[in-house]
């Protein structure tokens, strides 16, 4: 597995997987051929599909500036290696190519070459994939999960995960400050205010919880700057759960923290083992692993063992199975900032269900996450980021 700083991005919204990922290669491209005249971009199957939305287009567009680039949109293709192709073409004064790259957005600002994934500098940096591996690894030798992370990351990871927990903080305040209308032909109001003042009058902990999920995923549609966590379509879900317990349990600020890293974990082991692309499984892969991710980190908080965590993280995602990824005119606002905020209250109910258990039970994690990759799968194409099924196909792209 790789480090958690590839699964926490600071970055602006509002699709990680089509937005920052296309940036990221883009630049990439054009660093490495700054004498093009111009580029051409091709993008495939779900980028295509739901690029004007997400402001694929758009971004690849500024990122090249001043310089021009032709967008050909092919949403007709489906790559099998994943639904989230690009292909990058730097082009001479006459317009023929003479360099080019086919890349593709795996999820989470992540990046892939065809049969490469999740190793972008070559780095083993842990020698487990599996939790029950970990847990096993774990009490052999006295640790933690917290611990464990620790063993393996950098030295400069804790100032890291600092700036992590900063930038969350920071896109859940101006959330909640904001009251403009979402951009786009939705005209969707913002929530999080009006819950904030809910909370203040009632102090009632889910009302918080709702808040600050809605604020951090309100911020990421406006194309604000958020944390992947493990996504930018998923982005609620961890601020509102670790800040709300902040706030209204007296957590501080290094208790956000370790429960970030328990949380990075498991997000990890999701990642490597299934994946967390709407493009490829649907929002299970996104919404549902980000609640799989908050509830080991709020089981951790809470005091659980590393089986009542394990259980919990299971919980979470197990609940999700079969979630489909259909945004409305592909924009990353209805279903998705909603289910931020349910996400983050059910995080909560799984880890105290877990906690009022011995920790045992009989589908294990690693279990539920490769039953998720197979669902995803199975997921018909309509229902993974296209925006032709589900919600998506009562409006009109």
């Amino acid at each position: 597995m790789d480090t958690l700083k590839e699964l926490y991005k600071i970055g602006c919204g509002p699709s990680s997987s089509h937005t920052m990922g296309p940036q990221r290669a883009t630049k990439r491209f054009i660093e490495k051929n700054p004498d093009a005249e111009s580029y051409r971009c091709t993008l495939y199957g779900s980028l295509a599909a739901t690029g004007k939305g997400h402001l694929t287009d758009y971004i690849i567009e500024k990122t090249i500036e001043p310089k021009k680039v032709e967008i050909i949109w092919r949403e007709d293709i489906n790559p099998e290696f994943h639904p989230n192709g690009m292909k990058l073409e730097a082009l001479d004064k006459d317009g023929n190519p003479f360099d080019e790259w086919t890349v593709y957005s795996v999820g989470g600002g992540s990046l892939a070459e065809e049969g490469k994934r999740n190793q972008p500098d070559g780095k083993v940096y842990y020698e487990h994939n599996k939790l029950d591996d970990i847990i096993k690894y774990c009490k052999e030798n006295n640790k933690n999960f917290v611990e464990y992370v620790l063993d393996r990351e950098d030295d400069d990871f804790l100032e890291y995960m600092e700036k992590i927990a900063d930038t969350m903080k920071a896109a859940i305040d101006k959330g909640i400050e904001s009251r403009e209308i979402l951009p786009g032909k939705l005209l969707l109001k913002r929530r999080a205010s009006r819950f904030y003042k809910k909370y203040l009058a009632t102090k009632d902990y889910t009302t918080l919880d709702y808040a600050f999920a809605l604020a951090a995923s309100e911020e990421n549609a406006s194309g604000g700057t958020i944390v992947t966590a493990p996504t930018c379509g998923a982005a609620g879900v961890l601020p509102g759960v670790f800040f709300s317990l902040m706030v209204h349990n007296g957590y501080t600020k290094q208790h956000v923290i370790e429960g970030l890293i328990v949380a990075g974990l498991i997000g990890n082991l999701i990642k490597t083992n299934a994946s967390i692309s709407g493009a490829e499984v649907g929002c299970q892969g996104e919404v549902g692993s980000a609640c799989s991710m908050a509830s080991a980190g709020a089981a951790y908080l809470f005091g659980g063992t590393l089986e009542q965590i394990e259980y919990a993280a299971e919980i979470g995602l197990e609940h999700h199975l079969g979630m489909t990824c259909d945004p409305v005119y592909g924009y990353v606002q209805i279903p998705c900032i909603e289910r931020n905020a349910m996400a983050a209250e059910r995080a909560i109910a799984a880890a105290k269900y877990a906690l009022n258990t011995e920790g045992s039970h009989t589908i294990s994690f690693d279990q539920v996450t490769i039953t998720m990759k197979e669902t995803g799968i199975d997921l018909m194409d309509k229902y993974r980021e296209t925006a032709k099924g589900g919600l998506a196909k009562w409006f009109e792209c």
